[in-house]
Formats: C-alpha cells, sequence, structure tokens
C-alpha cells in the first residue's frame, strides 16, 4: 500500500480514542495509577495557526478527564508523528502553550513516534543562556520502533495488539507477528466492532504476501487444537468479509453499466478471484466452496 495514501493520524486517532485507558496502561503504568477513568471527555478537535510559517495543523487527541483524589480537570494532549521532523519538540511546545492558553489547566503531553528509523527522538524542548535557562518543557514519548514486540505479546491489551504491527521486528518475523496477533485477538474477546477496527489497524501496517499467509496458515495448524479452531475462525471470517466486499464491488460495476447481465457477471468474477486467493493461501475447496457458493468442480479448475 502507497505510503501516501495512509491516514495515519485518523488510524491512530481511532485506536487511541477507543482504548485510551488501555493506551496509557499499557506504556505508562504510573499515570494511569493517578488517572480517574471514570471522568473521560474527549475535546473537539484543535486547529492552530502558525502565522510564521503560514501553515494549519490539527490537535490528534486531546482528553479531558481528572486525577484521583482531586477535584481539578486536566487535559492530556497525545500526538502521533508518522515522519521524522527534526523541530517535532518545538511544535509540541507549541502546542502546549497554544491549549494551555485556551483551556488554562494542566496538560500532559505524550508523543508517539511510528515512523520505522530507529533514532533517539527528544523528550523535551528547552531555551537557555549560559546564565539561565528559561524554558525546559517535557513530554512523554512512545518510538514504536524500538520496541521489542515479542513483550508485548504477553499483554492481553488491544492497543498492544494493533500496534504489534508498527514495533520492532524483522521482514523474516512478519508471519509469527501475524500469528500472535491473532493469538491476543482470540484472546481478547471484543465485540466485532472493536475486533474489526484492530485488525484494520494491523492490516494496514503489517499485510502478508499470498506465500507468508499459506505459512501463516501451517503454523495455526500446530497450535493446540481448541486455539487453533478460534484463531482459523478468525481467519476464515476475515476472508468472508473481503469476499462480500468483492462481491459488492461486482454488483455496483455491473449496475454502472445498467446491465442486469453484467451485475450477474461481476459477482461471478468476484467470487472467483476470492477463490483463487483463498486457494493461494491454503483453504481446502469445501471451506471455499461454503463460503463463495462456487460448484466444488469449478473450485477444482482453479487450482494451478
Amino acid at each position: 500500500m502507497s505510503e501516501t495514501r495512509i491516514d495515519h493520524d485518523r488510524l491512530f486517532k481511532e485506536l487511541l480514542s477507543t482504548f485510551f485507558e488501555e493506551f496509557v496502561l499499557l506504556f505508562f503504568p504510573h499515570v494511569h495509577e493517578q488517572i480517574d477513568f471514570h471522568y473521560l471527555s474527549f475535546l473537539s478537535e484543535e486547529v492552530l495557526t502558525d502565522v510564521t510559517a503560514g501553515e494549519k495543523h490539527r490537535v490528534d487527541l486531546l482528553v479531558e478527564t481528572k486525577l484521583r483524589g482531586e477535584d481539578g480537570l486536566i487535559v492530556v494532549h497525545i500526538e502521533h508523528q508518522s515522519y521524522i521532523q527534526s523541530s517535532f519538540s518545538e511544535r509540541m511546545f507549541i502546542y502546549f502553550s497554544r491549549l494551555f492558553q485556551k483551556h488554562r489547566r494542566r496538560i500532559l503531553p505524550i508523543a508517539i513516534f511510528s515512523y520505522d528509523a530507529i533514532r533517539n527522538e527528544p523528550s523535551s524542548f528547552t531555551v537557555s543562556f549560559p546564565f539561565l535557562t528559561v524554558l525546559d518543557f517535557r513530554f512523554l514519548t512512545v518510538e514504536l520502533s524500538k520496541l521489542p514486540w515479542r513483550t508485548y505479546i504477553r499483554h492481553d491489551n488491544p492497543v498492544a495488539a494493533a500496534l504489534l504491527s508498527k514495533m520492532g521486528y524483522n521482514e523474516e518475523e512478519k508471519v509469527e507477528v501475524k500469528k500472535e496477533f491473532l493469538r491476543m485477538l482470540t484472546r481478547l474477546e471484543l465485540d466485532e466492532a472493536k475486533q474489526r477496527l484492530l485488525f484494520g489497524f494491523f492490516e494496514t501496517y503489517l499485510r502478508l504476501s499470498e506465500e507468508e499467509e499459506v505459512r501463516l496458515r501451517d503454523e495455526v495448524k500446530t497450535m493446540e487444537e481448541k486455539e487453533a479452531a478460534k484463531v482459523m475462525e478468525l481467519i476464515v471470517s476475515y476472508e468472508q468479509k473481503g469476499m462480500e466486499k468483492g462481491m459488492e464491488k461486482g454488483i455496483e460495476k455491473g449496475m454502472e453499466k445498467g446491465m442486469e447481465k453484467g451485475m450477474e457477471k461481476g459477482m461471478e468474477k468476484a467470487k472467483l478471484d476470492v477463490a483463487k486467493r483463498m486457494l493461494a493461501k491454503g483453504f481446502d475447496a469445501d471451506t471455499i466452496h461454503e463460503l463463495t457458493g462456487l460448484p466444488l468442480e469449478t473450485i477444482e479448475q482453479l487450482k494451478p
């Protein structure tokens, strides 16, 4: 998938707004202990204008909450950064100052770095003279590419599951990373909407080739029987959703032509395309027949 087509900020905002408490618990347990999560309010999107640079910036996520045992409100500002920017710490301070000016509350700034390069991002912005430090602004950081993904598979945490796709794995480990993601997903037992959110996020950043998908299924078969059944059910479920989308596109294509015959051809082509992909990924003919409705003879003819 082309890097320019991914709306990174939207994906991260959706993930973190849905699982805000889980995010804080995963990466900042000392902060989690202090926040009263019974009071949470997601504030409207802030647009900040940089007059000098002639630019407008949207703050990614603002959450109004409380500290335990205190009456006053605080604001948690989470900023996601998908590319390297030398002036990022300065931008975090500018956001902080503008937000403080507006809300007049204590603000906890957090930055998440999701690009693939491994580097040491600053977590402060300082203005000083030899005789005086005028400003020492600090913020919390998460650098995903530096995190050891194997450590996080032990957490039954939906944010950990999704972010495995952006942690520090190599190409040879991709199949294993997805296998562990699926295992985590079955343990979490989330509702369908949240499960779909996590699956969509993960697949955006870590997509396997057809050969790797076959390897994944082979590895799933070596799991304990009950767990293997759950994971395979999850895989088949999302393959079926992909098939349904393909069929919908076929119908749309036929409707655009304004011909019933075109619709039928579109649906048939969508089924055949899905069947070919499922064969390539190691599904047996009976399963494909059950999900697509194609005759077993047709499926056998599609085999290479």
